[in-house]
């Protein structure tokens, strides 16, 4: 088996043993993702118009 795909599963695995587990801190940590996604693009798009 290709190495790639044994650590493509370990991490799948362990994101839904964590969803699993934890499910109020999983949702927290894709929430703050999000949130830091769309401040980063909110910021990017300042910048784009402020060359305009």
């Amino acid at each position: 088996m290709n190495l790639k795909k044994v650590i493509t599963w370990l991490v799948v695995a362990f994101i839904v043993f964590y969803i699993v587990q934890a499910p109020e801190s999983a949702a927290q940590v894709v929430k703050n993702a999000g949130q830091a996604l769309g401040n980063a693009a909110s910021s990017f798009a300042d910048f784009v118009g402020s060359l305009v």
